[in-house]
């Protein structure tokens, strides 16, 4: 049995290796890999960052110290709100992007503008 920190560690680069391509070689350079691997680690931090910003804690203390909150997997996250087809428009000089009708999608990115708005 871990410790419980080393099990949470082990399962951040287990979601590292399966949902933010860790899993192969990205480039043949030193260099290029360090840099994919930085990318994959800030995209799973800033998406663990967001959850927490703009969602309230789904647990309280636990005596094995389990996470506060119950996160989405950045895969699903991706899914859900970055890959939808949209395009840019420009009417009356104002920047909008349009989408698809989904309640579900429209709150979801609401709720993250929102907590941008207020944190900035």
């Amino acid at each position: 049995m871990y410790h419980n920190g080393r099990a949470a560690q082990e399962s951040v680069f287990g979601e590292l290796r399966s949902q933010s391509k860790m899993d192969y070689i990205a480039v043949r350079g030193l260099w290029g890999n360090q840099l994919y691997m930085l990318a994959a680690v800030l995209s799973h931090n800033l998406n663990r960052e967001l959850q927490m910003e703009t969602k309230a804690p789904d647990r309280s203390t636990t005596e094995k110290r389990a996470p506060l909150w119950i996160f989405e997997e950045l895969r699903s996250l991706r899914h859900r709100l970055i890959q939808r087809a949209g395009r840019f428009t420009n009417p009356q000089g104002k920047l909008t992007l349009t989408m698809s009708a989904n309640e579900s999608v429209k709150l979801g990115l609401l709720e993250y503008l929102q907590a941008f708005q207020e944190a900035a």
